[in-house]
């Protein structure tokens, strides 16, 4: 009898089991949002987060991948402080999602007292890695990547560089310009990357390391020259302009355009956001829009984009740490 008892109480368990992971299953394919999802933008509008932001909206709502619509919202203070203390104060909320750049890495490094751990963050989808440029006006003269350091060099701190906030990418790629050629250019930042490719096209200041996304317009218009960029082969959307490897400095650089979630965001809702994403990613509007763009990169989602995340963060902890910025 006992045995049976046994038997029959296994069986009633493992029936259970099986209909708590049949109904756990339904609820993440059922999950879908009942109100608005805060789109949140970590950088200032016209930049590259916030182009590529509006761009994933346009596709989620022209293929019908949301229920309720994404609505942007951009928080670039205090270089993205702003905004990463905003999600993290989001806890276990469904409905607020951030795209990111590298920031993502350099501010929580240099602020501590934000009290901010991006791998409590919800990994969503890193969808392209951006790519940078070194700029100068058309009206400088300037053509190549020498005549950029003499003239940089003849004006010494009076050569401004603009860039999108403190210790973040373009401040980063500065610092390394200034050492590898020996210069002192002053770097001035700005709240995104729209606002400094406007800097360098009004001649407000000498030069920028813009994504392609931001520059290309002014590139387009003739305005601004592209001289070097910094990746391992040339761009090819920019076929006659140099890498700093092919000019004997090798040095690549990348930032992140990923999609994040608020910590503690359910199992369901980050499931559905990731499938999302991932239709958005396959998307041939998205898939149009890095080739011209010059984006690169696979999809990446879960521990995958965590592991990236966690190598990201020490790889920006030593280049602050080389700076002494941390």
């Amino acid at each position: 009898m006992k045995i049976a008892k046994v038997a029959g109480f296994g069986a009633l368990a493992f029936s259970l089991l099986v209909s708590a992971l049949f109904f756990t299953e339904a609820v993440a394919e059922e999950w879908k949002p009942r109100k608005p999802i805060e789109f949140v933008i970590m950088a200032g509008p016209g930049g590259g987060a916030d182009k590529m932001a509006r761009l994933m909206q346009t596709i989620v709502e022209k293929h019908d991948l949301s229920s309720r619509p994404f609505i942007p919202v951009n928080k670039p203070g205090g270089s993205g402080a702003e905004a990463l203390v905003y999600l993290k104060q989001k806890a276990g909320d469904d409905y607020v999602i951030m795209v990111t750049l590298n920031s993502f890495y350099t501010t929580p490094l240099r602020q501590p007292g934000l009290g901010v751990d991006i791998t409590t963050y919800t990994p969503i989808a890193r969808m392209a890695e951006d790519t940078f440029l070194l700029w100068v006006h058309n009206n400088s003269g300037i053509t190549s990547v020498d005549g950029f350091v003499a003239a940089a060099k003849e004006q010494g701190t009076e050569w401004k560089m603009a860039g999108t906030g403190r210790a973040q990418e373009d401040e980063l790629l500065t610092r390394f310009l200034n050492k590898n050629y020996g210069l002192q250019m002053t770097y001035v930042p700005f709240k995104g990357g729209g606002a400094v490719a406007k800097q360098l096209a009004g001649e407000h200041v000498n030069s920028t390391v813009n994504n392609p996304s931001e520059a290309l317009g002014f590139y387009e218009a003739g305005t601004v020259v592209p001289l070097a960029a910094f990746t391992p082969e040339r761009l090819p959307l920019f076929p006659d302009t140099p890498t700093f490897k092919e000019l004997g400095v090798d040095y690549s650089y990348f930032m992140q355009r990923s999609v994040v979630g608020a910590p503690g965001m359910s199992p369901e809702a980050a499931a559905f956001y990731q499938d999302v994403f991932k239709k958005v990613y396959e998307s041939a509007e998205w898939q149009e829009y890095m080739k011209t763009k010059s984006l690169r990169g696979d999809f990446l989602t879960g521990e995958g984009l965590m592991e990236y995340w966690k190598k990201g963060r020490a790889l920006h902890e030593k280049m602050l740490s080389d700076i002494g910025d941390i």
